[in-house]
């Protein structure tokens, strides 16, 4: 499973947490299109944050975790050793905005 599986959205979080909050697309909201998972963050003032807290929160979701275990379910790992191995640092891709176009880190 990579980036490319899950739509993402940014939006303004609202609420409490000041001008900056408010007026900047800083949450964000990941859904998985083959499960239907989804996950949303818009606890931090940092969009690359959230959009990690929004991924750690999709694959906890019960609908992720189903997917997963009937994807692996012939490899013999819980969805807890693959989501483990998945979000191992090693197995990432972070992507990130310089300015002028997005870039990627692995």
């Amino acid at each position: 499973m990579t980036m490319a599986d899950c739509d993402f959205d940014t939006f303004s979080a609202g609420g409490p947490g000041g001008q900056h909050q408010n007026t900047s697309n800083t949450a964000v909201r990941i859904k998985h299109r083959a499960s239907g998972a989804t996950g949303e963050a818009r606890d931090n003032r940092s969009q690359l944050q959230n959009k990690h807290a929004a991924w750690r929160r999709m694959t906890e979701d019960p609908k992720f975790k189903s997917w997963v275990s009937q994807q692996i379910h012939f490899a013999g790992k819980s969805p807890e050793q693959k989501v483990a191995e998945d979000l191992n640092p090693v197995n990432l891709k972070i992507e990130y905005f310089d300015g002028s176009k997005w870039k990627y880190t692995y």
